[in-house]
């Protein structure tokens, strides 16, 4: 399957070293299949005077029988996980995390929750609307190196 990465850089050797830890899954490599979310977050790099690259990644499925956690919808496992993930916690062992991304809207909601100004049950009651989008976090070098292959780049 084809994935994106945005960055501030062209990235043709991806690794786990680079990865900031309070992410919603956590530190690791992340990647989506949706080319309009990697540009959409690539315009952040250009909104602070940055560079802003998609890089282009081929993701051997094989991938997909190692350990898996994955998200199909902004529930309570969901919120749980990024919770704990975004205090530092590693919730499991898995190789590759999947599901849908805390972003600006969605983060809003987790922000307020996380400060205690609303309940688990209100933030779930916002999250029900919300179509997740698609992202993928690798955390295994190994992983990487195996299954993740460097195709292209561009600039925007």
């Amino acid at each position: 399957m084809i994935v994106y990465h945005a960055s501030d850089m062209e990235v043709k050797n991806p690794d786990t070293s680079h990865s900031r830890k309070y992410l919603d899954f956590g530190p690791g490599f992340y990647v989506t299949v949706i080319s309009e979310q990697a540009e959409k977050y690539a315009e952040r790099f250009l909104r602070r005077g940055k560079d802003a690259w998609i890089n282009v990644y081929e993701l051997n499925e094989e991938c997909l029988k190692q350990k898996i956690t994955k998200f199909d919808s902004y529930d309570e496992q969901w919120l749980d996980y990024v919770m704990a993930c975004r205090t530092g916690a590693t919730p499991d062992d898995a190789d590759i995390i999947m599901g849908g991304i805390a972003d600006d809207q969605i983060f809003r909601t987790i922000d307020l929750y996380f400060s205690g100004l609303i309940s688990k049950q209100d933030a779930l009651q916002r999250l029900v609307y919300s179509k997740p989008n698609m992202q993928i976090c690798i955390r295994s070098q190994a992983i990487i190196n195996k299954f993740l292959t460097f195709k292209s780049s561009k600039k925007l």
